[in-house]
C-alpha cells in the first residue's frame, strides 16, 4: 500500500488570517523525539503549515530531515488549529482512530527517511523534499488491526519516555526551588530571624534537625543582606574550571572508540539534565593525542562558545570539546550545588545582556561573577537532599535511553513486516 492510501498530505485547515494562534517552529522539534518541546503563539499571516493534535510534522529541509526532526502534535486545546514552519510536511491520518500513531512511526522508519532524502531537490545546503515525492512510498498492506497494533506497541515506549520526562521536570523543579530558597532567598535564615522557625520545629523543606546549621541573622554586604558568616567570593572560587579538546578529525585512529565525547549537540533536554550518550566517541590514543580530558560522572558541563550557556551533567565518565568547560566543585561544593549555581550564573548573564545572546563565556567570566558561599555543613546537607532528586532523574534518563533503543530496534522490523505485533508486545513486556 502507498502512503497516500493512509495519509492526507498538508490538508486544508481553517485558520483566520491575522488571528493569534498556537505556533510550532522547527526548533521545537528535537531529533529523534516524538513530542514537541514547546508551543508558542503568533499572528497567522496566511502562510506556513497548519495542523492539529494527532498530525505528524515531517521536516522536509536539510539538515533537519537527515537529523530526524519528526513529531506527533499534541498538547493543543481541543479542536485548535496550529500553524508552523513552511518547512513542515503535515501528514494527517485519513482514519485517525486507527492510524495516527502508525503514520508517525512510518515517518520515523529509517528506510522511509532514506527514500525521502534521496528525492530532495534544490541547491546545496537548502535541499528539500516535496510531499508529492514521498506520497507513493510503499509499505506492506497491513490490516487496520495490525496498523493499530504497531502504533500502540511503539507508542507505549514513547509514552513511558514522555512520562519519565514529566517526572524529571518536577524533580528538577524541586531541586531548583530548594536551591533558590536556601542560597538566593535565604529562606531558612529569614524564617529564624522572623520567628517563623523554632528549634525542634519542622517546616516545608526545613526539617528540624537542620535548624542549628543556619545563622539567625543577615549582615550587609556588596550583594545586599547575606547570612552571617557566609562569604562572598567569585564563582571561580567555587569550581575548578576544566577545558576540553578535540582530537584531529583527519586521524581515523582517534575516533569511534569507547570514550564518549560531548559537544553541544549532545545537550540533553532541559528536564533530563544528564548526558548518558554522545553522538561521537574517541579512542584512548585520541585522548592522549589531544587536549581532551576525561571528567567524572556528576561533573557539570557548560557550553562557552557558539550556543552559549547550555548545561548538562555527565551521566557517565566522558570527555568533551574545547567549546565547553567542565565545572568540578571545590571548597566543599558538591556536584549538584555546582550545577544549580551554574544555572543561576547563566540566568544572571542573560539578564545582564538584556535578553540578547551573550557571545562567549571565558575563565574571566567565572572570576567576575560573585556568589554567596555557605558553610561546608550546609553544603553537605544540601547535597544529600539534592542527591536523592538527581539520582531519580538519572535513573529515569537511563530507563528512557533503554526504551528508545528498544523502540528504534523494533520499529523497522514492525513496519517491514519482519516482526509481528504479538511478538513485539512480548519483547516490550519483558523489558518494562
Amino acid at each position: 500500500m502507498k502512503l497516500s492510501d493512509l495519509i492526507d498530505f498538508n490538508p486544508k485547515r481553517p485558520l483566520e488570517k491575522g488571528a493569534l494562534t498556537p505556533f510550532i517552529e522547527m526548533a521545537d522539534l528535537h531529533e529523534g523525539e516524538r513530542d514537541v518541546s514547546g508551543i508558542g503563539s503568533r499572528l497567522f499571516n496566511g502562510g506556513g503549515s497548519k495542523f492539529k493534535n494527532g498530525d505528524t510534522l515531517f521536516a522536509r529541509i536539510t539538515p533537519c530531515l537527515e537529523n530526524g526532526k519528526t513529531a506527533k502534535v499534541s498538547g493543543l486545546p481541543d479542536n485548535a488549529i496550529c500553524h508552523g514552519s513552511t518547512e513542515f510536511i503535515v501528514m494527517a491520518a485519513k482514519d485517525p482512530g486507527i492510524d495516527e500513531d502508525f503514520v508517525y512511526y512510518v515517518a520515523r522508519h529509517p528506510e522511509f527517511r532514506a527514500y525521502a532524502k534521496g528525492r530532495m531537490e534544490g541547491t546545496s545546503g537548502r535541499q528539500r523534499v516535496s510531499w508529492q515525492a514521498i506520497a507513493d512510498y510503499e509499505i506492506p498492506e497491513f490490516s487496520s488491526v495490525e496498523r493499530s497494533g504497531i502504533g500502540s506497541v511503539l507508542s507505549s515506549m514513547d509514552n513511558l519516555i514522555s512520562n519519565n520526562r514529566r517526572v524529571n521536570q518536577a524533580l528538577e523543579a524541586m531541586a531548583r526551588a530548594l536551591f533558590k530558597a536556601w542560597f538566593v532567598d535565604f529562606e531558612p535564615v529569614r524564617a529564624k530571624l522572623e520567628g517563623r522557625w523554632q528549634r525542634g520545629q519542622s517546616l516545608p523543606g526545613l526539617p528540624a534537625h537542620l535548624y542549628d546549621l543556619f545563622p539567625d541573622r543577615l549582615v550587609d554586604s556588596e550583594l545586599g543582606g547575606i547570612p552571617e558568616e557566609w562569604v562572598i567570593c567569585s564563582f571561580s572560587d567555587v569550581v575548578e574550571i576544566i577545558g576540553g579538546g578535540t582530537p584531529k578529525t583527519s586521524v581515523s585512529e582517534y575516533w569511534n572508540g569507547d570514550i564518549p565525547w560531548f559537544s553541544v549537540v549532545d545537550t540533553p533536554s532541559t528536564s533530563d539534565v544528564f548526558v548518558v550518550q554522545t553522538e561521537k566517541s574517541i579512542t584512548r590514543s585520541g585522548l592522549e593525542g589531544s587536549s581532551a580530558r576525561i571528567i567524572d560522572k556528576g561533573t557539570t558541563i557548560m557550553s562557552a562558545r557558539g550556543t552559549v550557556g547550555n548545561l548538562a551533567i555527565a551521566g557517565c565518565d566522558l570527555t568533551f570539546n574545547q567549546s565547553c568547560y567542565a565545572l568540578r566543585g571545590k571548597n566543599g561544593s558538591g556536584s549538584y550545588f555546582v550545577f544549580l549555581s551554574a544555572q543561576l550564573m547563566v540566568e544572571q548573564l542573560k539578564a545582564m545582556a538584556h535578553g540578547s545572546v551573550f557571545s562567549t563565556i571565558t575563565r574571566q567570566t567565572f572570576e567576575a561573577v560573585r556568589v554567596v558561599l555557605p558553610s561546608e555543613n550546609v553544603l553537605q546537607q544540601f547535597e544529600q537532599i539534592a542527591c536523592s532528586l538527581f539520582d531519580a532523574i538519572l535513573d529515569n534518563v537511563n530507563e528512557s535511553h533503554s526504551l528508545a533503543q528498544l523502540r528504534d530496534t523494533l520499529l523497522p522490523k514492525l513496519i517491514s513486516g519482519e516482526l509481528r505485533v504479538p511478538d513485539a508486545e512480548r519483547i516490550v513486556g519483558a523489558a518494562v
